[in-house]
């Protein structure tokens, strides 16, 4: 930040206080005020008492961020390319565009990298401290923010904001991206409006959670979604959504909300679909059950293909405790998983779906079975030629997916 547009921010928080004002969440006040206090500097410095602004629209730009945004990260938070941001040390700060990350040309000081944290924090009511040295929150803009501090890193804050882009919202906006062919767009929307449970997979940063996004989407206008979630990621555009997220405990180590607590919740608030934001831990065994009783369901899961997602989400439940058996959970697995689609990021940074698999429900020496209904060949999505076993839920429907997957 230049000395004049210090000054100039350091006189909009003066105005502020004298004004006993709130400029947080008012945007038009905010820029107002810096405008006003950018002319008046430009007027005196004019006078040669003070150095002159070389670009009055850039200043009033610094100031904002100064003031209401996050300083000199804001830039980087406005870029629609910048994916994520992260800093690993304060002189060492990344930027991510295009599934590629870059050292961007920025030094902080580490005072400036607390303060950025407890900024971004102060909304979202979570804590970062030597009794709690991770956290995750999710920021005004719908950004992901999760910071570990040391003694858990070796000597600097670690921070990472994961932006979601609110361009892609439908399968549509995927296939003109080329991350799938209209024929798989066309059969993931036709599973959805049929009420199949989809499991969405891929590693990290391979857009699991835009693409579950995207297949809501294709959901019926009038149905009631409750999505859960450890911080809020998905941004859904449906009428009737309740999202929910986990809560932390506090410092006395009472209120916290984890996974399984808020999806027995949501089971209480009538859905027509329930929605994990991700399955990681014991919460895959409440979600199992969920689906198991007949509720229309979607989540994401780690993995490293389509059949090891179904290995996976075979294996986490038994983490809910000793009486819970592989006998009951793959047999439940099987039955109530109908799709599962896996994504992947490629080298050059693009992100695409490379396997659409139809679980049949049968389980065959504790491995369950499924077909590929579209796969990979010549660097293209095609269909295989195969044919979901599970009928009912397209028939009930009133839907036939060979319609879609005969062309």
């Amino acid at each position: 930040m230049t000395d004049p547009v210090r000054l100039i921010a350091d006189r909009v928080r003066d105005r502020v206080r004298r004004d006993g004002v709130d400029l947080t969440g008012d945007a038009s006040r905010a820029a107002a005020y810096t405008h006003d206090e950018v002319r008046r500097y430009t007027e005196r410095a004019l006078g040669g008492s003070m150095p002159l602004v070389a670009d009055e629209r850039r200043a009033e730009r610094d100031v904002l961020a100064s003031l209401t945004g996050l300083g000199p990260l804001q830039p980087y938070l406005d870029d629609p390319a910048v994916e994520e941001l992260w800093i690993n040390a304060p002189d060492r700060i990344f930027a991510a565009r295009n599934g590629r990350s870059e050292l961007v040309d920025l030094a902080l000081s580490g005072d400036q990298v607390r303060d950025l944290v407890e900024r971004m924090l102060q909304a979202s009511g979570r804590r970062v401290d030597v009794s709690s040295p991770f956290v995750d929150a999710s920021l005004p803009d719908g950004s992901r923010l999760h910071v570990v501090i040391p003694d858990v890193t070796r000597a600097h804050w670690a921070v990472n904001i994961r932006k979601f882009s609110r361009r892609i919202r439908d399968l549509g906006r995927l296939v003109a991206l080329g991350s799938l062919s209209r024929q798989a767009a066309e059969f993931l929307r036709m599973c959805v409006l049929a009420n199949q449970n989809i499991l969405v997979a891929g590693a990290t940063q391979s857009g699991k959670t835009t693409l579950l996004g995207a297949l809501l989407a294709s959901a019926r206008p009038g149905e009631r979604i409750v999505t859960v979630e450890e911080t809020f990621e998905l941004d859904l555009a449906a009428v009737d959504v309740v999202a929910m997220q986990c809560r932390q405990p506090s410092l006395e180590g009472t209120g916290e909300i984890t996974l399984r607590r808020l999806i027995k919740e949501a089971l209480r608030m009538r859905p027509d679909r329930l929605v994990v934001g991700e399955v990681r831990e014991a919460e895959s065994l409440d979600l199992l059950l969920a689906l198991n009783s007949g509720l229309p369901g979607a989540c994401s899961i780690h993995a490293n293909s389509a059949r090891e997602a179904l290995s996976k989400l075979s294996t986490l439940p038994l983490l809910a405790g000793k009486n819970i058996d592989a006998g009951f959970v793959v047999p439940t697995v099987a039955t109530c998983v109908d799709i599962v689609v896996f994504c992947a990021l490629e080298r050059d940074g693009s992100r695409r779906i490379t396997e659409i698999l139809a679980v049949t429900g049968a389980v065959t020496g504790g491995v369950i079975e499924a077909s590929p209904v579209f796969a990979m060949r010549g660097g293209e999505l095609v269909a295989t030629g195969g044919y979901p076993a599970k009928r009912a839920k397209f028939e009930a429907a009133g839907l036939d997916p060979a319609l879609v997957l005969a062309r």
